[in-house]
């Protein structure tokens, strides 16, 4: 039993270079497969985006509004970031701007293709996670009239895709998240950011990042772009990620660079040892996020798109409702 445990534990870990050599052998597919692929994707994810999720959607991410229509007095429930402080100095009590608010959002997606997504245990790669969750989003947004823009990243920006409107740029969009073969091998969402935060700077803007967030040094590009705009975080992760189990002496493989590590998992006690510094590596992001005022949730494989998705909309409703 263990041996077979040992087996199919390898099996897993190895899929990144069976996967990779199949991708380079794979002929590209036709347009006629292309398209096929992505209208299957948007038939499936037409059904989940239902007219719920298109409320919550509309009602939660309302545009910025750029026309100033009046100063109020501050009322309970006012977002604070309206406070006008000039009059409210004037007057020695708090009033805020009012603007007429405009529904079309500039929407933008920018989602991790680094190879450390080629990896899943439960049926379904982070990748094809990270594709679905994304076309759900895309989706929705222009249903909802969004403009809607794409990044795709891993050490380097890999595509970007500039906002517009109707389902042909949707079909684009999910087109590029189903078939670009990225060139890099690593994760830099610091760079990514960076170059969206230099391209948004006019006009405050709705983003969405994904990854699996096996990167180092992004507090600082993340804490920039929070400060201008919208950021909303999606995690990708396999539960095998987070829950090892006492296999012996494990070889582990890095996807992107390669490297080989063995672990000893040969007891129960040893296991708790290597779950808990990847308890402590999850609570250090949690808190990075925590602090930065960015609402965040977990994508995993076995669950439908949309529940992380409606997480995350709960969370940021709860956070305007309490005016932080």
């Amino acid at each position: 039993m263990l041996t077979m445990l040992k087996e199919k534990l390898q099996a897993w870990l190895n899929r990144w270079g069976d996967g990779e050599q199949a991708l380079a052998m794979a002929p590209p597919p036709s347009p006629a497969e292309i398209l096929k692929r992505v209208r299957r994707l948007e038939m499936k994810l037409r059904r989940l985006v239902s007219e719920m999720f298109l409320g919550a959607y509309e009602s939660i991410f309302k545009g910025q509004g750029l026309e100033f229509e009046e100063v109020r007095e501050y009322q309970p429930g006012d977002d604070v970031r309206t406070i006008d402080w000039n009059v409210t100095a004037r007057m020695g009590k708090p009033f805020v701007k009012k603007f007429r608010h405009e529904r079309e959002l500039r929407v933008f997606l920018v989602v991790d293709i680094s190879p450390s997504l080629l990896f899943g245990t439960q049926g379904k790669l982070k990748s094809e996670l990270a594709a679905e969750v994304a076309a759900a989003l895309i989706l929705a947004a222009i249903r909802s009239n969004d403009r809607v823009g794409l990044l795709l990243f891993t050490d380097r920006v890999e595509k970007f895709i500039p906002p517009r409107k109707g389902i042909r740029h949707a079909y684009r969009l999910i087109r590029e998240l189903l078939f670009t073969r990225p060139q890099g091998q690593g994760t830099d969402i610091a760079n990514a950011l960076e170059f969206l935060r230099r391209i948004t700077r006019r006009r405050r803007s709705l983003i969405f990042l994904l990854s699996d967030f096996h990167a180092r040094d992004y507090e600082g590009a993340l804490k920039k772009l929070a400060a201008r705009h919208e950021v909303l975080v999606l995690i990708l992760r396999d539960r095998r990620e987070r829950s090892l189990a006492p296999l012996g002496i494990v070889r582990f493989r890095d996807l992107e660079t390669g490297e080989e590590r063995w672990l000893d998992l040969r007891t129960p006690q040893q296991v708790e040892r290597w779950q808990q510094r990847l308890g402590a590596e999850w609570q250090r992001r949690r808190q990075l996020l925590t602090q930065l005022r960015v609402d965040f949730a977990e994508v995993v494989p076995g669950e439908s798109p949309l529940l992380p998705l409606m997480e995350l909309f709960r969370k940021r409703e709860r956070r305007m409702r309490s005016g932080r």
